[in-house]
């Protein structure tokens, strides 16, 4: 039986909530052009890529550990909240996870943000180790994102 898991980062940027949220939300776009060492391109498959049910196709740069594409789905967004929930719905990662999904809430905190993202997951197997290196490449990608708003 394989064995089930949860990891939560919270992450403080200075970017305000509204505008660190509307970026997460143009990531299709956004990713590719502001990170094109980790990010080779994201592909609307379905839907607009936003909204519920819509399904996107990221392909990551060469050089990247574990994956080089991953398919995601969209399973549920509130606006008013700043929260949007995905799953892995196809991709490399999915050697490693039966099963993997995130959320992820970016709320007001001073002047800036504290980005929350929890994922949830079942390994394949009970050798596979828990996915920090995804939290990891999680968190880079928050700060990135911050860093990169904040220059343009």
């Amino acid at each position: 039986m394989a064995s089930t898991g949860k990891l939560d980062i919270e992450v403080e940027v200075k970017t305000p909530a509204e505008k660190f949220w509307h970026s997460i939300r143009d990531s299709t776009t956004i990713f590719p052009k502001a990170f094109p060492d980790q990010y080779k391109s994201i592909e609307t498959l379905e839907g607009d890529g936003k909204s519920v049910g819509s399904v996107r196709l990221v392909k990551f740069a060469e050089g990247l550990p574990l994956i080089s594409v991953m398919k995601e789905k969209v399973d549920a967004v509130d606006e008013a909240k700043k929260t949007v929930t995905y799953s892995v719905i196809g991709g490399d990662l999915l050697k490693y996870y039966k099963s993997f999904k995130a959320t992820l809430v970016v709320s007001p905190k001073g002047d800036g943000s504290l980005v929350q993202w929890t994922c949830e997951f079942e390994k394949a197997s009970e050798e596979i180790p828990d996915p920090n290196i995804i939290r990891d490449f999680a968190v880079k990608n928050f700060q990135e994102l911050d860093d990169y708003i904040h220059k343009a």
